[in-house]
């Protein structure tokens, strides 16, 4: 070969390791990362045809994962080879140590591919002295390739190797992030199915309630229960925490409120013995916080127990103020009796539950929206629920919501 030749071969040989090694670094698709490495290989260099075969664990094969050149007569992408068994590729992948065949209708190991072969090079692809597959180029004149043109194509094996490493853990943690992202879609649409589907109507009273999960699920709840007497239960609670997990402690703390609430007992005492079944239940360091109260709409009634839970807000007089319920253990800690008030509500006079989420939403300058915030938007008359919420919305715009977001508003009319 003349110097100029060998000089231009060089060159190209650094350009394909160059443009391989950008490809090898960006592309973190498998299937399309193995398509362009043999594309460029073959076209580079005018092999007949390269591949990439790789192993699988479970069956001690390997698989041509990418193929460029081979006719449909022989091999083509899918098709498995047993290591140790077929041919020079089943060899390689035995020993982990590059073969090459200068002569291919003279190699013991040689199983025809390709009538038109005549050399052939096989170079393991190893991570950490574990074999993950096979880097295959053949040829269609003998004695194609020399010493440094083998030494080129182990260097590129050894990128192709790492890259398909990468790759690999690449697709692992995409798959992983999709499942966990369909379970909680999951446990978001179970969830959602637990929230009330429309308001319960009781005489005297308009009641509205919206929940804002952060995430696909969350802890924040809100209920109203029919009780046998006649009389209505309300309740909005917080579990600890945030997503699945969350989720799952705030489905069973909901069946168990509801089992209790109908055993003619008061909102205080219904917290005490939720609070009793909770604690045994409940994972170490995680808690409900809950604000439970029964309406009588015979005289207009509502008495109000809380365990833990932020302090509501009354609406009367054209003012708003916080009402200062006796602010108990939260559930699931230990045990605790459970102290309630009585109010009456008169004509256009409001009362709001809401969940943390309101008061610590934080703008981009990490400034909460607080209670002096919320009071201000219900000192409005016209103060609902989703008022609440795109007050706190226009707050935090553009900032993403950190924690769920729950209001319920009891209104007599």
């Amino acid at each position: 070969m003349s110097e100029t030749k060998n000089s231009e071969r060089r060159i190209q040989e650094f350009l394909l390791l160059q443009r391989s090694s950008q490809k090898l670094n960006s592309i973190l698709d498998l299937d399309v990362l193995l398509e362009e490495i043999v594309c460029d290989v073959a076209e580079t260099f005018g092999y007949l045809r390269t591949g990439v075969l790789l192993k699988d664990d479970e069956t001690d094969e390997l698989e041509i994962a990418a193929v460029r050149g081979w006719t449909k007569n022989y091999h083509i992408k899918g098709d498995r080879f047993k290591i140790g068994v077929y041919g020079m590729i089943g060899h390689v992948a035995a020993i982990k140590k590059t073969y090459y065949a200068p002569d291919v209708t003279k190699d013991p190991y040689y199983q025809v591919s390709e009538e038109s072969t005549r050399s052939e090079v096989d170079i393991p692809l190893i991570i950490k002295d574990r074999l993950i597959g096979v880097f295959s180029i053949q040829h269609h004149e003998k004695n194609a390739f020399d010493l440094e043109r083998i030494e080129l194509l182990e260097t590129l094996a050894s990128q192709i190797a790492i890259a398909i490493e990468n790759a690999r853990l690449f697709r692992g943690e995409k798959q992983e992030r999709e499942r966990i992202a369909s379970e909680l879609n999951e446990a978001r649409k179970i969830q959602l199915h637990l929230f009330p589907h429309a308001s319960p109507v009781v005489p005297g009273f308009n009641i509205s309630g919206i929940c804002l999960p952060c995430l696909e699920a969350g802890g924040d709840w809100f209920d109203y229960i029919l009780l046998e007497d006649g009389r209505t239960g309300i309740v909005l609670a917080d579990v600890s925490g945030k997503g699945m997990g969350a989720a799952l402690l705030m489905s069973s703390t909901r069946s168990i409120l509801r089992l209790v609430a109908n055993q003619n007992l008061t909102p205080g005492d219904v917290l005490k013995k939720v609070n009793e079944l909770l604690i045994n239940d409940f994972p170490t360091s995680k808690f409900v916080t809950m604000i439970y109260a029964v309406i009588d709409s015979v005289d207009k009634s509502i008495s109000i127990a809380n365990a833990g839970h932020l302090y509501p807000v009354i609406y009367r007089e054209s003012k708003s103020e916080l009402l200062e319920t006796e602010s108990g253990l939260p559930l699931g800690i230990n045990q605790y009796d459970y102290i309630e008030i009585k109010i009456n509500l008169l004509k256009g006079e409001k009362l709001f539950f809401y969940t943390d989420g309101i008061t610590e939403a934080m703008n981009k300058s990490e400034e909460e929206f607080e209670t002096e915030r919320l009071l201000k938007v219900l000192e409005k008359r016209t103060a609902t629920p989703e008022i609440i919420i795109n007050a706190v919305q226009e707050f935090t715009s553009g900032n993403t919501q950190s924690d769920d977001i729950t209001v319920v508003m009891i209104e007599a009319d």
